[in-house]
């Protein structure tokens, strides 16, 4: 083994290892410096390190293919090293092995099978009475050889498909989380105005657009030509300065804006000067514009951008502005429905959104009915792809009987909302007219593109919805949209874990396990105060993290099965009450163990998944594990934590009752429906694999490579 450290790396291996970081992570690729011809070159390193790299990345799970490992047997030992030091790395953060994992009881489970109550209780008084600081005395026992796992496959990547994830990310039809965000800044601000190239000719989604143009206008020379054009309505330079001083570009939570310097006072004016029913759209968010305003000083700029100017002065004076809303809404507590579909038909979008609303407004006339559908029909073709998939599921499953209606509502925190379903059913022959419309538009639009030839679509991919909302997505080691229901590996034991450090002062996380009957009914939990139950097993409360603390939890399926479990929901909470983005790291993740005391606890080569805790909560619900099913629904949501004085799962029961029935009850456009839609429209659907141009699959990652399917599958005909 080599001590990557000790070696001199090569200017060009320097400037990929943030890029391999990336590229990693994104696709599983590693991009190789290219060999020299040159008879100067350096010898290929010798086979020993060549073997230490492959050996270092599978102590994480990780292999290499044939083309990588042919690539990496030429290179000389200064670059082979910058590799095994990059990628190793990177996996390792992916994995969480960077970190040392030290539960309270290093025999876990075990010792804690073996302890008694009160050997336990005494332990876990006295280290709340001494704030974490007495840990029970352990020597740690030699642990049998782990089975080796499955690896994951790392392949050699091109730097025109490094670069082409940019265009892909830019691209998205969707919003994008902030890890995306991170990786698009790192673009922007490695190449400079290299990077105008790759910009895509549209921007499908306007918070991804206003995250692109505050990068450029801070790393680019070229920004001043560029980001006018990029701002079609006012509200788009209202996003472009939250993104340039940090904020929430969905515009969910109001953002303190920065002070701005004189040429970005200058090009934010220019943008908005440009934008015509400037005064309508800034009264949508007037409160927002009166703060920016007074960042901006509009007042110093009368004379060149007049318009912008008296806009301000309406918004600060608060001058009367008839709105689009305004007149809508008027219409419909009217129950003017054809005036109201007049108006809708200028802002399709809108209408689309609508639509479920003016049809029930409309009960009891089948032609006013007939009239509104007409109409969406008239305009469906420009409403934006991911609102005309979401409209087809809704009307699709419109009088499906279910107890409660579940949002997700936007913003940078994910948590779920259910409301009780009140709604009365709609005709079937008007939600399947629906129905079709969008389907027929979607079609349509899915033709044009290039063709598809035959393609294989694994049915396996009904069980992941469409990636419609990321911006409040967890980095993870495998991202997929909330909802996705894995497959469960076939290891009898589930382990789960979480690392984090202390903030600012003491903190305190817990680790639970809530167990649920198949009627969403409480039947038990592992925690802090209930370390051993239903066979299940707790690695002791660890109350102080000043150099990092880790919990563990075993649950044996097969007998949660006998004691009529069907779901367990995995929970951490913050019982200190600091948020996680207060918290300098902080992840959380679940194996699959055979055998609960062979290797390591913490393995990172049985990482199944692993994600990071950084959102503005203290309650989070990072899975649910349907042991009947042999599925783990991706969550990735919050709650919040009630009351203020104390926060563990025993108090908090019914939001995390509600955050399971609303993931498990959630229904939304699968990938299957999305790619069956493309295939249909512009190639041909094949029952086998060995039939077919394109495959499809969960095999293929197909689920997992969220901006293709928000930038390749979901291109509109509109801006979002």
């Amino acid at each position: 083994m080599f001590n990557c450290d000790t070696v001199m790396v090569s200017q060009i291996t320097a400037k990929v290892e943030s890029a391999n970081e990336i590229f990693v992570r994104q696709a599983r690729k590693v991009l190789v410096p290219p060999i020299s011809t040159s008879a100067s070159a350096a010898e290929p390193a010798d086979k020993i390190y060549l073997a230490s790299l492959i050996k270092n990345l599978e102590s994480v799970g990780y292999g290499v293919s044939k083309d990588l490992l042919n690539a990496c047997e030429q290179l000389p030992l200064a670059e082979l090293a910058a590799i095994n030091s990059d990628v190793l790395s990177a996996l390792k953060h992916m994995v969480g092995a960077h970190e040392t994992f030290n539960p309270m009881y290093p025999n876990f489970p075990q010792q804690v099978m073996k302890a008694s109550e009160v050997g336990l209780y005494l332990n876990a008084l006295v280290h709340y009475l001494t704030d974490g600081k007495f840990i029970p005395r352990s020597v740690k026992e030699p642990r049998p050889a782990l089975d080796e796992g499955k690896l994951k496959i790392l392949h050699l990547g091109t730097i025109d498909e490094f670069k082409a994830l940019f265009t892909r990310m830019a691209s998205s039809n969707t919003s994008i989380a902030q890890h995306d965000q991170d990786d698009l800044a790192w673009f922007i601000n490695h190449y400079g105005d290299d990077i105008i190239p790759l910009l895509p000719p549209t921007f499908p989604h306007r918070e991804v657009k206003a995250i692109v143009g505050a990068r450029l206008i801070e790393s680019t020379v070229e920004a001043r030509k560029i980001v006018p054009d990029l701002c079609n309505t006012a509200t788009d330079v209202l996003r472009l300065a939250v993104a340039l001083s940090g904020g929430d570009v969905s515009l969910a939570v109001a953002t303190k804006f920065r002070q701005f310097k004189r040429p970005e006072r200058r090009l934010l004016l220019e943008c908005l000067e440009k934008q015509e029913n400037c005064k309508e759209d800034m009264w949508r968010w007037a409160d927002r514009w009166i703060r920016l305003g007074e960042r901006l000083h509009p007042g110093e700029h009368r004379k060149r951008f007049p318009q912008q100017a008296e806009a301000f002065d309406v918004i600060r004076n608060h001058g009367a502005v008839q709105t689009f809303n305004n007149r809508l809404e008027l219409a419909i507590k009217n129950r003017q429905v054809k005036d109201a579909v007049t108006m809708l038909k200028t802002r399709p979008g809108f209408f689309a959104r609508r639509l479920d609303h003016l049809l029930r407004l409309s009960e009891g006339s089948a032609e006013l009915q007939n009239f509104v559908i007409e109409q969406f029909d008239a305009v469906c073709n420009t409403v934006s792809t991911p609102v005309l998939l979401q409209v087809r599921q809704h009307f699709a499953t419109r009088n499906v009987p279910t107890d409660m209606r579940i949002f997700l509502p936007k913003g940078n925190v994910a948590k779920a909302q259910g409301i009780k379903n009140n709604l009365p059913p709609l005709s079937p022959d008007l939600t399947g007219a629906v129905v079709d419309h969008c389907t027929g538009a979607l079609k349509d639009r899915f033709a044009k593109l290039p063709p598809m030839g035959k393609c294989y679509i694994d049915p396996e991919l009904q069980n992941f919805p469409v990636p419609f909302s990321q911006r409040s997505a967890s980095k993870s080691l495998r991202t997929a949209s909330r909802g996705s229901r894995l497959s469960l590996p076939e290891a009898n034991t589930l382990r789960f874990f979480i690392w984090w450090k202390n903030g600012k002062a003491r903190t305190d996380l817990d680790l639970s396990a809530v167990l649920f009957d198949k009627d969403f009914v409480y039947i038990s939990d592992i925690a802090y105060y209930n370390l051993k139950d239903f066979s299940g097993h707790h690695s002791g409360d660890i109350v102080d993290a000043p150099k990092g603390a880790s919990e563990f939890i075993d649950l044996s399926r097969e007998r949660c099965l006998e004691k009529n479990v069907r779901y367990i929901v995995m929970v951490v909470t913050s019982f200190t009450l600091q948020p996680y983005c207060d918290l300098p790291e902080c992840f959380a993740g679940w194996m699959g163990r055979e055998k609960a005391n062979s290797g390591e606890i913490y393995e990172p080569k049985t990482v199944e998944d692993k994600l990071d805790l950084s959102a503005n909560s203290k309650i989070a619900v990072p899975a649910v594990f349907d042991i009947v099913e042999k599925r783990v629904i991706w969550t990735d949501l919050s709650l919040t934590n009630w009351p203020y004085w104390c926060n563990n799962v025993d108090i908090n029961l019914r939001g995390i009752q509600l955050t399971l029935k609303s993931i498990v009850e959630l229904r939304k456009t699968s990938i299957y429906d999305l790619l069956t839609l493309h295939a249909q429209a512009r190639g041909q659907v094949v029952e086998k694999e060995a039939d077919a141009d394109r495959v499809f699959s969960v095999a293929a990652g197909t689920p997992f490579d969220l901006s293709s399917m928000a930038s390749d599958f979901m291109q509109s005909a509109t801006t979002s």
